[in-house]
Order: structure tokens, then sequence, then C-alpha cells
């Protein structure tokens, strides 16, 4: 049966429509402010934290990350806006004209230096390098709480092949929450259950992780600051005095296993790959990866198989 005289030739590729464009950036207005008396020009919109660090100006945080929505509890940002009654965050406080920011006052390093000697005198901090060199800068000394100061100390857990957890080095920084939810996976496998030091990160229900909703993603190691989760593979070789993070390599690569072009950043020691992570400036995962791309990485150190 012919086909219709007025329909389509299959040889003559039909024409394709306009391409979509999404809306162009809004102007942001500069606003003029003083950070540690100098004069600093930041866009509408941007937080103290951003101003601060376009100038050289290093503000230590720990539940911050470039590509997690700040929650501002960990406190160890802040700084002093003149006119405000309390410090004020600066991973979250919006930039307004006219301020005057003090990033490095008295009441600000006793401010850090308290915080973190609560945090290191509760948790093991020993995997967490970020949150020693802020203890050295501010002369944290979490020992002055004596012995008997109450801990979150509790054995790990190893329950999987990929990860491990250990809560004796969690400081509810909340990172693996956000990762796991809304900023990253959507999987919401995990959250903040109990209240005051009862706190912790627990599964729906206190379920075994197995038996939950989480899908192994791993972009709750790829946040965590303190090393409370970590790949099975690191934790063996730290356990066994082989992890040697002076002796590794890191290779930017694409991820295998799709079409998606993940970048993936490859750590190697010894001519084996130890772990995988992506940077946080990757344009396509901004730092997330999937199961495969975080921890399928093993065939490229199986054995050769015999035929």
């Amino acid at each position: 049966m012919s086909e219709p005289a007025n329909s389509p030739s299959p040889l003559i590729p039909i024409p394709r429509g306009p391409v979509p464009e999404g809306p162009p950036p809004r102007n942001r207005r500069p606003i003029e402010i003083r950070i540690d008396g100098k004069a600093v020009t930041a866009p509408e919109g941007a937080t103290l934290l951003e101003a601060a660090r376009s100038v050289g100006i290093d503000t230590p945080t720990l539940c911050y990350l470039e590509n997690l929505t700040p929650v501002n509890v960990c406190r160890v940002c802040v700084v002093e806006l003149e006119g405000s009654r309390t410090l004020v965050p600066a991973c979250s406080r919006k930039v307004e004209p006219g301020m005057i920011v003090k990033t490095d006052s008295e009441r600000v390093r006793l401010s850090r230096r308290l915080v973190l000697e609560l945090l290191a005198s509760s948790v093991d901090v020993s995997t967490a390098p970020a949150m020693q060199t802020y203890m050295e800068r501010y002369d944290a000394r979490p020992e002055r709480f004596g012995p008997a100061a109450a801990t979150v100390a509790q054995p790990p857990k190893i329950d999987n092949e990929l990860y491990m957890r250990d809560y004796s080095k969690c400081i509810l920084c909340y990172k693996c929450v956000e990762a796991c939810g809304v900023d990253a996976q959507g999987t919401f496998a995990i959250a903040v259950a109990g209240r005051g030091f009862g706190a912790h990160i627990a599964t729906e229900y206190e379920i075994p992780l197995p038996d939950s909703a989480c899908v192994y993603c791993g972009n709750c190691i790829g946040v965590c600051p303190t090393g409370a989760l970590m790949f099975v593979s690191e934790y063996e070789m730290r356990q066994a005095g082989a992890w040697d993070e002076s002796k590794q390599t890191r290779t930017n690569t694409i991820c295998p296993y799709c079409g998606v072009g993940c970048t993936v950043t490859l750590h190697v020691q010894d001519q084996k790959i130890v772990k995988v992570t992506s940077p946080l400036d990757e344009d396509v995962t901004h730092g997330h990866l999937c199961i495969k791309g975080r921890f399928g990485w093993q065939f490229v150190q199986s054995p050769p198989k015999v035929r």
C-alpha cells in the first residue's frame, strides 16, 4: 500500500525544532562590604565565606562544602558582624551593603577554639587532618576537659564490602545526610536521630544498613570530613599500617560504565587503586558518583582468567 502523497519522506530528515534555552543569568549587583579592614566587593547573594575567600582570607569550615546546602551546625566558620549581638555563620549569611566583618577577632578565635575543643574531646579526630590543622591554629586543647569527658566511642560497623562506618569519629556535620538526600542522591537512607548528646546518624527505624534504602553510591564517604565513613580498602590498609597518602598519586579519568561521562579521580598506591573520588568542580557530577563509578574499579587489578 502506497503512502499518502503528503506524508514525509523517510529519506529526508525531519528538521529539528529550536533547542530550548534557559533564561539568561540574572545580573547580580555588586555589594560593598569591609572584611578585616579590607574593602571587598561581592556579588549580590554571595555569602560572607565566599566574600572572604575571594580576597584570600581562610575561614575554617567543617560542615560546609561547595556542592552541599549550608546547614550551619558546626559553628566553626562564625565571624563577628558589627551591629549583631551574636556571631554569625559565614557559610550561609549573605552579604549586605555596608557590612563590617571581623574574621579573626579575639571573640571569634575564642568561639572557634571552644567548638574545636568540645568536638575533639568527644570524638576521635585521628583521621581528620583539616580539623587537626584548625586545632593547631587556634591552640585548642581538648585534654583540658579531663579523661572523664563523655565521648561517643563505639566499635566500627562493617556490614558490607564497600564502606565502613566508625561513628566514634562522627561530629554530626550533616554532610552525609545532605548528600544522601536532596543535594545529591535523593535516597534519604540516613538521617539524624535522637536529641542532644544522644543525636546520631541512623537509618530508618535503626535497621541494618544492608536492609535500608542505601544504594551504596558512597557520596556520604565523599563528603565526610573526619573519616567516620571510609572505603573498606582504605580502612583495611590503615589497620595494617600500609596507608600512606605521601606515596599515592591521583589521576583523573572518565568513568567507563555509561555515557554520562563522570570524571573520577583514581588514588593509586603501589600500582594499585586504593579508592576513587570525583572533583568538586566537575561539571557533570560536582563530586558525586554512583556505586559503579565509586566502587566498581576492582576489575582493573583482578588477576587474568586462565583459559
